[in-house]
């Protein structure tokens, strides 16, 4: 009951918090947006750019060395590329945030876990700006999506909500142990290969496939790619699995970094 009432209080805490300084997560977004291509002459054009750079790198190198029996590999590859992006950018931006405004976190009394939050939220931004490159390598390549398209945001949502729960906990962590930056860095090597982004999941030989199961990423995966690559809704099985692990990773996160804010003041 304890356990229960602290999860209740914790995400109502956030809520609240999130509704009251929404006008201050948005500068933080904005703010983040604009350091982020600052002197950059093509500006938030390579949100569209650097996702179809990759996938045109990826293509070539994987259809020509690998030669994967999949149709339109490109439009399979880069909707895998895209849900996997948003999480190492977002993840990684957010283990930053509470070191990165150490100096505002001790001068200004408000909720710290804004600050990663307004992290994931930016890179939101930059995942709808993917959209736009995946709707580009689909009118090239002559890809029609189905109705099931309009499925893909609730899968983005899924995504959002996951990622917030393992940013608050790599922003709590991080301000602890430093090398957790480092640690981190080999972990999303390891998961991207763990994760069918550049190959199908029936490559992979069955007595290897409980590591691709049990990597999360892989539901999150399958469901956006379910909705644009294969034109179909994901099934229920599919989408319980994704609610499951957003949920479970966004109260573990909402515990933890709750716990371990109190004493950030002494490490900052």
């Amino acid at each position: 009951m304890q356990i229960k009432s602290v999860l209740r209080g914790s995400v109502v805490g956030m809520i609240k918090s999130l509704k009251r300084y929404r006008f201050l997560i948005w500068q933080l977004v904005a703010r983040d947006i604009k350091v982020k291509y600052r002197r950059s002459f093509l500006g938030v054009a390579w949100s569209v750019l650097n996702p179809l750079l990759s996938m045109a790198v990826i293509s070539v190198v994987f259809s020509q060395f690998f030669r994967f029996d999949l149709p339109y590999y490109p439009i399979y590859l880069i909707t895998g590329q895209t849900i996997f992006s948003f999480f190492s950018e977002a993840t990684n931006l957010a283990m930053f945030s509470i070191r990165e405004n150490a100096a505002l976190i001790r001068k200004v009394s408000m909720p710290v876990y804004i600050f990663p939050i307004s992290r994931v939220v930016s890179s939101l931004v930059n995942l709808g700006f993917s959209f736009v490159a995946i709707l580009l390598v689909a009118l090239f390549m002559g890809f029609s999506f189905t109705p099931a398209v309009l499925f893909a945001p609730v899968t983005a949502a899924y995504m959002l909500v996951f990622a917030m729960g393992i940013g608050l906990i790599l922003a709590a962590l991080s301000v602890y142990f430093r090398d957790i930056v480092h640690l981190y860095s080999v972990l999303l090597t390891l998961i991207i290969y763990l994760t069918p982004v550049f190959y199908p999941y029936s490559l992979i030989p069955e007595e290897f496939r409980f590591l691709i199961n049990a990597n999360p990423l892989t539901y999150f995966v399958a469901a956006f790619r379910s909705s644009l690559y294969d034109g179909v809704i994901p099934g229920l099985q599919i989408n319980l699995l994704c609610v499951a692990f957003s949920l479970s990773s966004l109260l573990v996160g909402l515990l933890l970094f709750g716990r371990l804010r109190r004493n950030f003041s002494l490490y900052l």
